[in-house]
C-alpha cells in the first residue's frame, strides 16, 4: 500500500475506492498513513471519503446487475433464502448503506442493497454520510494522537 501514499491524493482515492469493493484492502491505514504524512486534515478526509463513496457505490451496481436465477444456479442459494434476506433488506432500506463502512460485512451491505434494488439516491447519501463519519472519526484520533508522538 506505500505505493499508493507516494501518489499521494490520487494514490489515496484509488486506494479508498478499492478498498470499497470486494478486494480485502484498508482504507483506514491508507487516511493514517496520509494524515502521518503530513496530509491535510480536510483534503484527506474528502478524497478518502469520495474515493470509498466511489467503491461503494461501484459495488452497488454490481449488485444490482446480478439476477435471481444467478445466484439460485451458480451458488445453490434456494429462491426461499433470497426472499427472506430480501424482507430484512427491506426492513432497514438504505439506512444499511449507512453501516457499508464496516469490515467485511460492508461490501456485502453494498452489492445487496443493489441486488435487491434499494433506492439509488437514497444508498448514495446514506452511503457518503457513513463512510465520510468513519474517516472523520479517524482524522479526529489521528490528530489527537499525533502530539503524543512529536
Amino acid at each position: 500500500m506505500e505505493w499508493l501514499l507516494d501518489l499521494g491524493y490520487v494514490g489515496l482515492f484509488v486506494g479508498a475506492l478499492l478498498a470499497a469493493t470486494i478486494l480485502p484492502f484498508s482504507s483506514d491505514f491508507l487516511l493514517v498513513g496520509m494524515l502521518a504524512a503530513g496530509g491535510h486534515v480536510v483534503w484527506t478526509v474528502v478524497v478518502a471519503s469520495v474515493g470509498n463513496w466511489a467503491g461503494g457505490m461501484i459495488s452497488y451496481w454490481m449488485g444490482r446487475g446480478g439476477r435471481w436465477q444467478w445466484i439460485e444456479k451458480w451458488f445453490k442459494v434456494k429462491r426461499e433464502t433470497l426472499e427472506r434476506q430480501k424482507v430484512r433488506v427491506d426492513r432497514y432500506e438504505a439506512w444499511l448503506a449507512f453501516l457499508s463502512w464496516l469490515p467485511f460485512v460492508g461490501d456485502l451491505f453494498a452489492l445487496a442493497l443493489g441486488f435487491y434494488r434499494t433506492n439509488v439516491w437514497q444508498v448514495a447519501v446514506f452511503m457518503l454520510i457513513g463512510k465520510t463519519a468513519r474517516f472523520v472519526v479517524w482524522a479526529i484520533v489521528v490528530e489527537w494522537v499525533r502530539p503524543l508522538f512529536a
